[in-house]
């Protein structure tokens, strides 16, 4: 099988557009992650994109951006040249629903989440809803248009399909949200701030069913009001008494065409963990996985391909940790 690994901003996604550091460089850790445990298996060849103003990933065919090509076009040329391709893009603007939507027109293996889990959780305030009909614990998510309850405390005010931390922005309280959103109605969404330790999952999701691979401890920092993720230790909180899976199998059963790797944000509040968005595709917390669990995480995800394979996994006796820098720190890891 030749598959085809395209990450937004390592890949060419921003070609002909400034290239943000920061994003390129998580994007280059994430690329750099998955192809490394691609290679490692059997009958399996790759292909990538890269913008050309990164440095070239040695020993892998690769495409880049001609000259007025965009993402899109970028991808499909890619995805016609293989036989499955694995996606990682912001769900901004629809642009990972677009993709995958992009690689089963094209008659591809689409190794990510299906175009309808996709548009689903690209909406903080849609997902927040789904959750809600599904008996899940979820943050409260608000519009302009909406209601605001007067609940005390801190609020933040993010893009409604906005990726993790993307400016998102923490508020002294209710009307301040309020005043903030009107600013750009029908993009911004506000939430109350939970109080607890920022946390995610990893997931493997197929058919309805969640494996929960590790919980991550996410590092956040508040600089003039604004969030930012500074790093993540992944595998940092054990799953005690299962509550953690459990929730994975919740959500999976409750968007049924989550699939492949699949990241959850949440906060362990004092009455449980309350969801804070879906991610759809991979996640920072992959690059993490190997050190701490010893497992190939790309290898589990293809096996999801087969029905027969998808309880091979298990978790290894000894687990440890993975600490991952983000910015312009190196990624580094001890297990």
């Amino acid at each position: 099988m030749k598959i085809f690994v395209y990450e937004f901003f390592s890949g060419g996604g921003l070609a002909g557009r400034p290239l943000p550091p920061s994003l390129a460089g998580e994007g280059d850790m994430m690329v750099r992650a998955l192809l490394r445990d691609l290679a490692e298996l059997r009958d399996v060849e790759l292909l990538a994109s890269r913008d050309a103003r990164l440095p070239p990933l040695a020993g892998l065919e690769t495409l880049a951006p001609l000259p007025g090509e965009d993402a899109f076009a970028l991808y499909a040329r890619g995805v016609a040249a293989a036989d499955a391709a694995w996606p990682t893009a912001p769900e901004t603007d629809r642009t990972l629903e677009r993709l995958a939507q992009a690689t089963i027109a094209a008659g591809r293996v689409l190794l990510g989440c299906r175009p309808h889990a996709v548009r689903l959780a690209a909406s903080k305030r849609a997902t927040a809803e789904r959750l809600r009909q599904a008996g899940i614990a979820g943050v409260p998510t608000f519009a302009a248009t909406d209601e605001v309850p007067p609940l005390p405390g801190r609020w933040v005010v993010k893009p409604d399909d906005g990726a993790g931390c993307d400016d998102a922005v923490v508020l002294p309280g209710r009307q301040a949200a309020i005043e903030r959103m009107a600013e750009a109605p029908g993009r911004l969404v506000a939430q109350p701030w939970m109080d607890g330790p920022a946390l995610s999952l990893s997931l493997l999701c197929a058919e309805g069913l969640a494996r929960l691979l590790s919980c991550n401890r996410q590092h956040l920092g508040i600089a003039d009001g604004r969030l930012a993720l500074e790093g993540i230790t992944v595998n940092a909180v054990p799953d005690v008494n299962g509550e953690l899976a459990a929730l994975g199998g919740r959500i999976a059963a409750a968007i049924p065409d989550l699939w492949g790797y699949v990241g959850v944000d949440l906060v362990a509040t004092a009455s449980g963990p309350v969801v804070l968005e879906i991610n759809p595709r991979l996640t920072t917390s992959y690059c993490g996985l190997r050190a701490a669990l010893q497992v190939n995480a790309a290898e589990l995800v293809l096996g999801l391909l087969r029905p027969d394979r998808r309880d091979d996994w298990r978790p290894p006796a000894a687990q440890g940790t993975a600490e991952l820098f983000l910015g312009d720190a190196a990624c580094a890891a001890r297990s």
